[in-house]
């Protein structure tokens, strides 16, 4: 059977917009630890409106201003993909929406316009958690990819290690005390006098730098949790920084980005690796902003300590926040008779498990 889905992502400052089409196999939905259970999917459309130039200037995103930023993009960006789909508002056979986590102000944007089309297509809607929606990012081209396996997410927001046993049945392994390894990386850009965002401009840098020449810490490297933490690591930056201010030397950039870089890298394969020994599960999927980096996407595929697993990362540009995910992960919830109310709510706190 066909189906089209519009997805709709506006958790933070990215308005995402796409239409997928899937064809579901039959009884692949009875057995929800299929990874193929959406069968063959075609991505008709994917537009994205990102506001980076928008917030760059205030060194991060201002919650208020993304709103705003949604309710001038969005609705066009609707009309743009039904146009370059070729299907109208009541060809679809779902829509869905992320409903949380995020920024509230984004959050409500996203859903009341979803259930405004929703009502006045006569289509049904589906709100979706958007760390599942980065659960399914790596399934968007990935058809090989099947439950069990272990899903790293690391953004700006959020750093956790969750179990997905099940496509709809995950468990939270562990995650961050502090910061998330995406805010971690802004921060430390702010130091080093980057432009925000910080994480693309580190890596860009670090390719030029000796990730050894300073032995920064890899926080809770040896611990027996699956849990990270990287506000240590950067007050670490901030001291090597203004160590050298003082000493009146010139900055390194480079080898500064590389060793920051090589740090928050090994922290997080350190505990890849520990969740695969300690589940057993040897298939590692890996989404979320911060998944793009080169650095921690070679550790994860070519590193001594992949030779455990297989690793299976998306595309850089769909490891942002992104539709595409929001659609997939809302089909296959509906699939699997997952239903939200008319009068869905965001949830800015929402948890995965």
């Amino acid at each position: 059977m066909t189906s089209l889905t519009l997805g709709i992502e506006t958790s933070c400052d990215d308005t995402g917009v796409a239409l997928l089409k899937s064809e579901s196999r039959g009884d692949a939905w009875e057995s929800e630890s299929r990874g193929d259970a959406l069968g063959k999917r075609t991505i008709l459309c994917e537009l994205l409106s990102s506001q980076i130039k928008d917030h760059a200037r205030f060194g991060g995103v201002v919650p208020e201003f993304a709103a705003r930023k949604h309710l001038e993009n969005l609705l066009p960006l609707v009309d743009a993909a039904l146009r370059e789909g070729g299907v109208k508002g009541r060809d679809l056979d779902l829509i869905a929406v992320t409903c949380g986590p995020g920024l509230m102000g984004s959050l409500i944007v996203g859903v009341m316009a979803a259930r405004a089309l929703a009502q006045a297509w006569g289509v049904p809607l589906i709100g979706v958690n958007h760390l599942e929606g980065h659960l399914f990012a790596p399934l968007v081209d990935a058809e090989d990819l099947e439950p069990p396996f272990l899903s790293l997410i690391v953004s700006g927001g959020h750093t956790e290690i969750v179990r997905v046993d099940a496509l709809g049945k995950y468990r939270l392994l562990g995650q961050t005390r502090d910061d998330a390894a995406g805010e971690a990386y802004d921060k430390a850009a702010r130091v080093l006098g980057l432009p925000y965002p910080g994480g693309p401009e580190i890596d860009r840098l670090a390719k030029d730098g000796d990730p050894h020449a300073f032995d920064f810490p890899i926080p809770l490297k040896n611990t027996k949790e699956v849990e990270f933490s990287f506000s240590g690591l950067k007050t670490a930056l901030l001291w090597q920084v203004r160590k050298m201010e003082e000493e009146g030397k010139p900055l390194p950039l480079n080898d500064l980005c590389a060793s920051f870089q090589r740090a928050v890298t090994e922290a997080l394969v350190a505990k890849v690796a520990l969740a695969v020994r300690l589940t057993g599960i040897r298939r590692v999927a890996a989404s979320g902003g911060v998944a793009a980096n080169s650095a921690l996407r070679a550790a994860l595929t070519e590193s001594r300590e992949a030779r455990h697993w297989k690793a299976w990362l998306p595309r850089p540009g769909r490891c942002t926040d992104n539709a595409v995910m929001i659609a997939m992960a809302g089909r296959c919830a509906w699939e699997r008779g997952v239903r939200s109310p008319a009068d869905l709510s965001p949830d800015p706190s929402l948890e995965i498990a």
